[in-house]
């Protein structure tokens, strides 16, 4: 149901206020107001103006304000305030089936790998095994424990098969007459954006239109930009605004300045209650130990340390994912998320909340570590790291793991993939569909990981700069639209799947701001 507009704003207003009220902000906004009550500058009679005036020369108003404009990123638009709370976390009645059954699959896996191999999911770690963990918690790569017993809860390809069945009920056998002619992998009718729209929509990527990550613009010489683009981006930082700082990175981020810029944006200033918080995660992990961190060690031991640009990152890569695997603060994003937190319980206190222990919904660790590892590069202090990842994953990874209609959500992006290559790749989308080569089964692992792995770091902090600056997914779409286009010619050629996957098999010399742009600018539509 649709709201009017007043009517939204100011149900929105009243989240966000109701949001911020139990927030640190509000506390040391409270703090600073009483200060300056001592302070000659603020008179009885213009009490409230004079405030105002303080905490806005003071730079209070510039934190407030950021902390609204990070709600307003996160959380999706209000519903009508008589729609029942499963509609805002998903509104389509077969997407919240749909993955509910298959969290049921994923709970149902870890279950039997529990009784399989005779271990609680949770338990209390000896004394002895937490001062073992305590010391060695900035080399926890140097282990080497027996994990051949474990295995992975999924891959890609079993979530890829799960999309591929969704249906609507509504409509029998393909009565869809717009969708009829949809021929790919993904079978329902969601609406994704044609390309004029999506170009619209990223207008800043235009081909007039200075960018980092191209070299040779003909319209702009790329160093007379970057010098210009650096001096703004310092301007930017300087201002301390996250909405001009989401502007400023769909233009891409100068080195130097993106972790500062990427901190902005998600709002984390990492102050000395965050580092506390991360120092109790810390401590829970080496207290309790969880089946998901054999998964997690398994998963890292297997990513990482096999991948040239991540294997130096291995000791916070476990930092940071045992801790996520004990964060509560989470949940909260299942508020708007299809997804629902699996719940168990310490060995031998079934049913006592106190000892509930939330599963982390996604247990493909292998995809979090892809999302943690390029971090590393910008990251180095655990604390920061920890905060920034999960930033990003309760703004827009997890909706690359759980089944939903929202445009960003992984089943809109295969349906947008799917449709850009049908509708102006046509001969190639046939020839490939043909020869049971279906194009969408070899990009799926590039989109469900955000190109993480694949891509060349350079370029992938690239592709992020413009998620983070359009704050959505779609551009992973249309990315891997624009790998195929760029390839055309030598998928025309190929057979088989084996033959078009090998074609496709290493993209990481590709530069991705070329493709973007030649793919959305210069494509005849």
């Amino acid at each position: 149901a649709m709201l009017d507009p007043d009517r939204g704003l100011s149900l929105t207003i009243a989240r966000v206020v109701q949001r911020l009220q139990g927030s640190s902000l509000h506390s040391q906004l409270e703090r600073q107001a009483r200060v300056s009550l001592h302070k000659p500058e603020i008179k009885l009679e213009s009490l409230k103006e004079d405030i105002k005036e303080f905490l806005k020369t003071s730079g209070w108003e510039k934190k407030l304000q950021n902390a609204v404009y990070s709600e307003l990123n996160v959380f999706p638009s209000p519903c009508h305030p008589a729609a029942p709370p499963e509609h805002i976390k998903e509104p389509l009645a077969y997407m919240r089936k749909a993955q509910g059954s298959w969290e049921k699959r994923i709970l149902k896996s870890l279950n039997s790998m529990c009784t399989e191999l005779n271990i609680p999911l949770a338990q209390k770690r000896p004394v002895n095994e937490q001062k073992e963990l305590l010391n060695k918690w900035n080399e926890m790569g140097t282990d080497e424990p027996d994990l051949s017993l474990f295995r992975p809860v999924y891959a890609p390809k079993d979530f890829l098969e799960v999309l591929m069945n969704l249906r609507n009920p509504n409509y029998e056998n393909g009565e869809q007459p717009s969708f009829r002619n949809h021929l790919g992998l993904i079978q329902v009718p969601l609406k994704v954006k044609d390309i004029p729209e999506l170009k619209e929509d990223f207008s800043e990527l235009g081909l007039n239109i200075g960018q980092l990550g191209i070299d040779d613009s003909a319209q702009v010489p790329p160093e007379f930009f970057e010098n210009e683009h650096v001096r703004v981006g310092q301007k930017v930082l300087a201002e301390q605004d996250s909405a001009a700082a989401q502007q400023y990175v769909r233009q891409g981020c100068p080195t130097a300045l993106r972790a500062d810029l990427w901190a902005l944006i998600l709002n984390i200033s990492n102050q000395p209650e965050d580092i506390l918080y991360y120092e109790q995660l810390k401590s829970n992990v080496i207290e309790h130990d969880l089946l998901v961190d054999s998964l997690i060690y398994k998963d890292v031991k297997l990513t990482a340390s096999n991948d040239d640009y991540y294997f130096v990152f291995e000791d916070y890569l476990y930092q940071v994912l045992l801790c996520f695997s004990r964060d509560t603060s989470v949940l909260e994003h299942f508020t708007y998320s299809s997804a629902t937190p699996p719940k168990s319980y310490i060995q031998g206190k079934l049913g006592m909340e106190e000892y509930a222990v939330f599963y982390p919904p996604n247990v493909n660790y292998n995809s979090f570590i892809l999302s943690v590892a390029p971090l590393c590069f910008l990251y180095h202090e655990p604390s920061k790291l920890y905060q920034i990842f999960r930033e990003m994953y309760v703004r827009f990874f997890f909706r690359l793991h759980s089944i939903s209609s929202h445009p960003s959500g992984i089943v809109s992006l295969c349906l947008l993939f799917e449709t850009l290559l049908q509708t102006h790749l046509p001969q190639l989308f046939y020839h490939l569909r043909e020869i049971g080569a279906q194009p969408l089964r070899i990009s799926f692992k590039w989109m469900v990981r955000a190109f993480s792995g694949y891509l060349a770091t350079d370029q992938l902090l690239l592709l992020w700069d413009r998620i983070l600056g359009y704050n959505s997914l779609e551009i992973l779409a249309v990315l891997a639209a624009a790998v195929f286009a760029f390839r055309a010619v030598n998928l025309m050629e190929v057979t088989s799947l084996a033959a078009a996957e090998a074609v496709l098999a290493d993209i990481s010399t590709l530069k991705v701001m070329p493709l973007l742009q030649i793919f959305l600018f210069a494509t005849v539509t």
